[in-house]
């Protein structure tokens, strides 16, 4: 008999406020080419007590399944591939996989179309109903529902359809040209879907409707022109959400109405110290809110580091407490383990993971001293709790 994923969320935690190992997959999307010598999507194991993890394999072969988003309650996984053209026509694809619960195994079930070239973000609703995807050099995002099985259904089309093509551009004339989708994520309520469009310096609000799988511009907060929004982290209270802004690298801190679905700006601060004033070839990539609400992190490339920040839990507002370097380079993408007390940040150009210990006080990062040999790593996933 199959154990369900609330049973298996239910002993990890005990077992972590125990101090008791569990060992969970933890899976890695990269980017396969000679260079990198990766075949697809790998996993490792991960132990929750000492922050250790197994020697990764092969779990699915698939050409740059570069971002990974996990589905909330079925054994599957989503990869976007960022690939040339699907079915003649130039647009990446959107894979779908079922996942061996006993070995982290993937088998391939499906795949659709992205809707435009270079697909970099994919999410899932918390229902498990539709997956979304940004594409970046199409400057698009697209909805597409799924099966009960997890399968990928086709994009629904007609207005309201499950495609947007975002409109615009800004002040950086070699990035922000046109738009560039990064990223897009469903709000726990799923009425909404948050768009970051690095081109457009916009954080895009879209209404969602996961039964008919369809999205319909609704609105947008604004970053500074040449900001370039490329992530964004929901805070656990639903009422604020930070954008990682790629090109001036700082993060902008907005108040969210869920109700109505608006996003305020209130903040916008460096996420690198006041010493570091030559940024040529950095930028920054990822964001995360711990779900304790306490703490906010993201990343710095070039720098190749951390920045943490602590939160005022009443206002939102972040407070810049530092950076921790991830001894790898290039973190294009880090993770929080399930039980929030490790962070996984993964060095795209070092072809590692590195673990690091959070201070569930402070909220600070000391590496454990683990590091993991893994082929350009894109994005880390654990299963959801």
């Amino acid at each position: 008999m199959r154990i369900t994923c609330n049973i298996v969320c239910l002993v990890l935690f005990v077992l972590a406020a125990t101090g008791q190992a569990a060992e969970v997959p933890v899976w890695f999307g990269t980017y396969t080419n000679a260079k990198t010598g990766s075949e697809g999507v790998y996993v490792s194991r991960f132990d929750t007590a000492t922050g250790t993890l197994t020697k990764p394999v092969l779990a699915g072969a698939a050409k740059n399944p570069s971002f990974l988003a996990m589905h909330p309650t079925l054994p599957v996984v989503y990869a976007v591939s960022e690939i040339a053209g699907a079915d003649g026509k130039p647009t990446g694809g959107i894979l779908s996989f079922t996942i061996d619960e006993r070995t982290g195994m993937l088998t391939k079930k499906n795949e659709q179309p992205s809707g435009g070239p270079g697909p970099c973000h994919v999410s899932v609703d918390r229902t498990g109903k539709v997956v979304l995807a940004a594409n970046y050099s199409g400057g698009s995002v697209i909805c597409l529902g799924l099966g009960s099985d997890g399968s990928l259904r086709p994009v629904v089309s007609g207005t309201p359809g499950g495609f947007i093509q975002h409109e615009g551009k800004s002040v950086n004339e070699k990035r922000q040209e046109k738009p560039h989708g990064h990223s897009i994520y469903p709000v726990p309520d799923g009425r909404f879907a948050i768009s970051c469009d690095l081109g457009i310096d916009k954080v895009l609000v879209h209404t969602l409707d996961v039964t008919k799988a369809t999205l319909t511009p609704h609105g947008f907060g604004a970053t500074k022109p040449g900001a370039g929004p490329r992530h964004f982290a929901l805070h656990p209270s639903g009422r604020f959400g930070y954008s990682v802004n790629e090109l001036d690298l700082t993060v902008t801190g907005f108040a969210f109405d869920p109700a109505a679905g608006t996003l305020t700006e209130f903040q916008t601060l460096s996420t690198l110290p006041t010493d570091v004033t030559d940024r040529t070839g950095f930028s920054t990539a990822e964001i995360v809110a711990h779900p304790n609400g306490k703490f906010v992190y993201a990343s710095n490339r070039g720098h190749h580091s951390i920045a943490m920040f602590s939160v005022d839990e009443a206002t939102g507002r972040l407070t810049f407490m530092g950076v921790e370097p991830i001894r790898g380079k290039t973190p294009r993408n880090f993770v929080l383990d399930p039980t929030g007390r490790f962070l996984l940040a993964g060095g795209q150009d070092s072809n590692t993971v590195t673990v690091f210990a959070i201070d569930q006080t402070t909220g600070r990062l000391t590496f454990t001293g683990q590091s993991l040999d893994v082929p350009s790593p894109v994005c880390i996933r654990f299963r959801p709790i």
